[in-house]
């Protein structure tokens, strides 16, 4: 029976990774943590720019976006010193609970602009349901075109007020999925400590069947962005609006990227056990680790190095400033500008337009 740490397929192994692989993870590292950077940058200049809009979606996917990154570039910067050195925690679930935790943030914050989009395609649908009536009404790619109003209520709506926040439905449902999965993640981190011990557990292959489970979740996240960003280029192709041509083309491009990116790592990953090579290398005569630091680099950076930089340049605009002093003016979503009024879409403009100002008050969640 081989253990965890053994030579053949285990995790740890006490062997220093080799030359290339680590110039690959300083890059990685050195990559994650300038996407970092800007996001926690830019999410201060959203919130300095307007203190009155509390949170916003704008700022929960700057939050979650730098977030796990900032997991990324930890475990980028420990993996080298942890794997060399034979850290026994990193080769007992801790390097495995350490790589795990940024991707399902990651995972999180594609499930929620999949909720998001969701909401708008079926919101003629759920016009019926109060706890959506706020969420669906405000998309993605918003950008706000006039200032806000009544500042009476503002000084209850600043940084950290949860309290006031409204959750819609189907984000409560990506919440409870995250949760879960951090639940299941957590379970197999204990499968793989106990399994370096003397039983028949297999820590490699648990390892294996984790990854083998989160790819195919990303591949079918990649699949499912690319069908509702479809639908919902196809919706706001029908309105005639120069922001709506605009808008209209960055939902079909976030939604290829999403479906080549994800597509790509989650194949690499089922392929080459690629997340696995660099946790602990797994050393092979084999394996070149050239080709074997190029496959790492390919999917961290195209599996989540892309996706993030394009959705924080998607969202770089800033929101309106503050005016006490303005008339209160009707709030119009990103897709949504006066134009003939399309008798076929007739009842979908409707519901949006009408609750434009509850808008404001929705949750980013």
């Amino acid at each position: 029976m081989l253990r965890g740490g053994g030579a053949k397929g285990g995790l740890g192994g006490g062997r220093c990774l080799p030359l290339a692989i680590v110039a690959v993870d300083a890059v990685l590292a050195i990559v994650d943590g300038a996407i970092a950077i800007v996001a926690f940058l830019q999410l201060l200049r959203i919130h300095l720019r307007n203190q009155q809009l509390g949170w916003t979606r704008q700022k929960i996917f700057h939050l979650m976006i730098g977030s796990y990154n900032l997991g990324y570039l930890t475990y980028f910067i420990f993996t080298p010193f942890a794997t060399c050195g034979d850290w026994p925690c990193w080769s007992r679930g801790c390097g495995f609970f350490l790589m795990a935790c940024p991707e399902i943030l990651f995972l999180a914050a594609f499930l929620l602009l999949l909720s998001f989009w969701v909401d708008l395609c079926h919101q003629a649908n759920d016009e019926d349901e109060e706890d959506d009536e706020s969420s669906y009404n405000e998309a993605l790619l918003e950008k706000s075109k006039t200032k806000i109003s009544s500042l009476h209520t503002d000084g209850r709506r600043r940084c950290c007020s949860f309290g006031t926040m409204h959750v819609g439905s189907r984000q409560k449902f990506v919440i409870l999925v995250i949760a879960l999965t951090f639940v299941f993640m957590i379970a197999f981190a204990l499968l793989i400590w106990v399994g370096r011990a003397n039983n028949p557990i297999d820590s490699s292959l648990v390892a294996r069947v984790y990854f083998f489970i989160s790819s195919v979740a990303i591949l079918l996240l990649g699949c499912a962005l690319a069908c509702y960003g479809l639908l919902l280029f196809s919706k706001m192709s029908k309105i005639r609006s120069e922001m709506a041509s605009t808008e209209m083309w960055k939902v079909a491009s976030l939604a290829a990227i999403t479906l080549i990116c994800f597509t790509s790592s989650a194949v690499l990953a089922l392929v080459t056990n690629i997340p696995l090579q660099l946790l602990s290398y797994w050393h092979s005569a084999r394996m070149d680790s050239i080709s074997s630091s190029i496959l790492i680099f390919l999917y961290y950076f195209i599996g989540s190095s892309v996706p993030s930089g394009f959705v924080l340049w998607v969202m770089r605009e800033l929101p309106p400033q503050p005016a006490a002093d303005r008339p209160e003016e009707s709030r119009v979503v990103t897709f949504m500008r006066e134009s003939p009024i399309d008798t076929h879409n007739l009842q979908w403009r409707t519901a949006v337009t009408s609750s434009q100002n509850k808008a404001l008050k929705a949750s980013p969640i």
